[in-house]
């Protein structure tokens, strides 16, 4: 129990520094340089850009984006074959993004962020 919490941990804040060096970085200095998680919460959600604060949206994704990964990684190292890690990541993946960027969606809509349509 304790070595996939450690292993989880690992995992969100290497990923979340990378994340915060590559991704966050380049975006918030050019501003036509969306990440796609951001189009997608503006598509689908209908983001008013105009009331979010940018950098704290791209704080948000960061720590989403890394959430979701170290959670898929530690789900899939309990699993013992290598069959069976690739399949629970194929199955895995898209489904936990889905969710967890739709907890982002209601808090924006909470908060009055959204155009109404």
């Amino acid at each position: 129990m304790l070595d996939e919490l450690v292993l989880f941990l690992l995992c969100f804040f290497l990923v979340l520094i990378v994340y915060e060096l590559f991704i966050v970085k380049k975006a918030k200095k050019k501003k036509n340089k969306t990440p796609i998680e951001v189009k997608y919460l503006v598509t689908r959600y209908h983001l008013n850009m105009k009331k979010v604060d940018y950098a704290q949206l791209l704080q948000i994704v960061a720590l989403v984006s890394s959430f979701d990964i170290s959670f898929i990684v530690s789900v899939v190292m309990i699993l013992d074959s290598y069959l069976w890690q690739i399949l629970a990541v194929l199955i895995l993946v898209l489904p936990v993004i889905l969710v967890s960027y739709h907890f982002v969606g209601i808090f924006y809509r909470k908060k009055g962020m959204t155009i109404d349509v």
